[in-house]
């Protein structure tokens, strides 16, 4: 008979954090099974991509993928890709991928047998059980839900064959014309990353790209930053007496050092504050955070500002009325932020770059966990409730010792859970308990 310890850890999703959650756990003796729908492990949406304009968010020096050593990454790049290991530099994400890919195979190589990689889809989770979409079962004694960034919303203002819903889907913009003029909802990363394709492959159109606010991230400079130390005053108390504080720091150093500043503390602060504090955070402040927060690489930034100044890209801030079909194209209606005019774009294209939607109760996988209760959403819609231990918390406020979240999944209970700073300890503080 097959003891509970001798069983592996079920780990659902092959990306980044599930595929370095299951290399730590051989590292640690723990034997796991990848369920990954893709061919691909240790890639995801974001290290899947082939195109070199896509790029790093964070350092070349601070990408390693394990907790303790933070330069893995560079040293990797040193040997195999020396033109791309500048510390201070921005590396193409496939190299990353790379990495990922490489650091796996070392793995599995010195640990052979800990790590099973099963491709398909898993369908339903009965206690510590996996059923995937070919009726397979595969037993576990712990699941761990690593799923990554859910896919976009779909557009729900047209349901035209000129409406891309999910800029990532293979071949999505290639159906763009070299000269069709676009419109693209949302003016987050994900715009970003679409008119560097776009450009890159000789796109000349124009386009208006278009959010709530009309806030587009903001762009690293080169050279190294030291953190800012924060005040008492930046850390606690009401939001408007940190923002105040943090302004200040600014006002004497960098705006970027201060959100440095926050970067090591931000998970304490978002466990210590109380729902109507996160509340008013996500209803005022999250836009100017996340474009603070996760910022571009310099030549990146200066790619969307030159389309800007070519007139090409217009980043606006309103709403979307209406989408119309007309001959060959698209007339969209939208309300300019604070005015009740109307504005007109007539374009071949609208893409949807509003960013993935984390709706646990609607996803076929955790919606019927949801209504048995034993997992629970966030007050706030966020996602799962989840304890600081990874641990997903049903409905009755029980932490469950055999489901963890890792990674997009648990953003409800960490705030800060998709970059790899911030991924590489939470898989560490994970491989500890399950190890």
């Amino acid at each position: 008979m097959t003891t509970t310890r001798a069983l592996p850890v079920l780990i659902i999703g092959g990306g980044f954090s599930g595929s370095m959650l299951a290399a730590r756990l051989a590292e640690k003796g723990q034997a796991s099974v990848v369920i990954e729908r893709s061919e691909q492990l240790g890639l995801g949406v974001a290290y899947s991509t082939q195109e070199d304009v896509h790029r790093l968010n964070v350092r070349t020096a601070n990408m390693g993928a394990l907790a303790d050593k933070v330069g893995d990454f560079q040293q990797w790049l040193e040997v195999h890709h020396p033109d791309h290991a500048d510390p201070e530099g921005f590396a193409p994400r496939r190299l990353y991928g790379a990495y990922i890919q490489s650091r796996l195979g070392a793995v599995e190589k010195s640990h052979p047998d800990l790590i099973r990689w099963v491709q398909g889809q898993a369908t339903a989770i009965n206690g510590t059980t996996v059923t995937l979409a070919d009726g397979t079962k595969i037993e576990g004694r712990a699941v761990v839900l690593a799923s990554g960034n859910p896919p976009p919303r779909t557009s729900r203002d047209s349901d035209s064959a000129r409406s891309i819903p999910d800029p990532w889907a293979k071949g999505a913009l290639e159906q763009i014309g070299r000269s069709d003029d676009v419109l693209v909802l949302g003016t987050g990363l994900t715009m970003v990353d679409v008119f560097l394709s776009l450009n890159a492959a000789g796109w000349e159109g124009k386009a208006v790209a278009l959010s709530r606010r009309g806030l587009a991230p903001r762009a690293h400079i080169y050279g190294r930053h030291q953190a800012a130390p924060l005040p008492d005053a930046a850390l606690t108390g009401c939001l408007s007496r940190r923002v105040k504080a943090a302004r200040a720091v600014a006002a004497s150093s960098d705006w970027r050092d201060v959100m440095d500043g926050y970067r090591s503390r931000t998970a304490t602060l978002w466990e210590a504050a109380d729902t109507d504090t996160r509340a008013r955070f996500l209803r005022h402040l999250r836009p100017w955070w996340d474009v603070h927060r996760h910022r571009i690489a310099p030549d990146v930034a200066a790619v969307i500002d030159q389309l800007g100044e070519a007139g090409r890209l217009e980043i606006a801030a309103g709403r979307v009325k209406s989408i119309t079909e007309i001959d060959r194209g698209l007339d969209v209606v939208w309300n300019p932020r604070g005015t009740h005019g109307e504005r007109i774009a007539s374009v071949q294209w609208v893409i949807d770059c509003t960013g993935p939607g984390h709706d646990p109760a609607r996803d076929p996988l955790t919606a019927p966990l949801v209504a048995a209760g034993r997992l629970s959403i966030d007050p706030l819609g966020l996602g799962l409730q989840v304890a600081p231990s990874g641990q997903a918390i049903g409905k009755n406020g029980t932490e469950d010792p055999t489901f963890f979240v890792l990674g997009p999944p648990a953003r409800a209970a960490f705030w800060e859970t998709i970059a790899v700073p911030d991924l590489r300890q939470r898989i560490e503080e994970l491989a500890q308990q399950l190890a």
